[in-house]
């Protein structure tokens, strides 16, 4: 792995890309949202729904480290479903590493879904720890309690919809604080709108796919103005490139 930025340029390491990819406490108790995607030449993020076919060895070493080093991972419910994504399991290096840097064992799943996430999807069922499914008051009654059988924990946050700011304010006092958002574009969006995304990493892969590929983030009406962000660092490796984006406030 190749850094580019900060300077000095040069050769980094694993102990040093980890300290790279840790995530920053706040002081105020509150929680720090990185956001994980990668992304084709032309902007891009999935190949046929999925994005696995868009990774590279360097992405996947720093998407690892995204929930390595993270209390909890955030998704949308429908990246859940579509991805198949089950629960962590962190063995070998990723259990060493999230043991020295004091987190649990193992990360939870938090879902997000306003009542369509089906109780038996592997985000629930095919997990270690309980996953965690945050929703809103209006949520069927009924689905909440297939999640509860199923054996999740239900975080209510908002009426009609999600409240994604109540939400991990919620996340954070459960001690959950750094937290690794894997999408979908729409929670990516929804974050975004709320002004709660500090960080976004984006791995940009050597590949153009065109079509109708998914952008990083949707919101059916525009932003009310456009969050700025700065580079962090930025790392090459076998022509992908990574970046980290950290947000700017005034």
């Amino acid at each position: 792995m190749h850094r580019v930025w900060p300077l000095p340029a040069g050769e980094l390491g694993p102990a040093e890309l980890e300290e790279l990819y840790t995530y920053p406490v706040p002081d105020d108790g509150s929680g720090w949202v990185a956001v994980n995607f990668v992304s084709s030449l032309d902007g891009g993020i999935e190949i046929e729904g999925r994005s696995r076919g868009l990774s590279t060895d360097a992405d996947r070493k720093v998407f690892h480290l995204g929930h390595d080093l993270a209390d909890v991972v955030l998704l949308a419910s429908g990246t859940a479903v579509a991805e198949e994504y089950p629960g962590l399991r962190p063995e070998g290096e990723s259990a060493r590493r999230r043991e020295r840097h004091g987190l649990a064992g193992v990360p939870p799943l938090a879902v997000v879904t306003s009542g369509s996430l089906p109780a038996d999807t592997p985000s629930i069922v095919d997990v270690l720890v309980p996953t965690i499914v945050i929703t809103c008051a209006s949520a069927p009654d009924d689905r909440q309690r297939a999640w509860k059988a199923a054996g999740a924990e239900v975080l209510v946050a908002g009426e009609g919809d999600v409240d994604l700011a109540d939400a991990t304010r919620q996340l954070a006092e459960r001690g959950l604080r750094r937290i690794d958002c894997e999408g979908g574009p729409g929670l990516t969006g929804k974050l975004l709108a709320a002004d709660l995304v500090d960080e976004m990493r984006v791995s940009f892969v050597p590949t153009a796919v065109a079509g109708r590929a998914s952008r990083l983030a949707r919101t059916d009406d525009p932003l009310d103005s456009p969050r700025g962000f700065a580079v962090n660092s930025l790392l090459v490796e076998d022509s992908t490139i990574l970046v980290r984006y950290v947000r700017t406030r005034s």
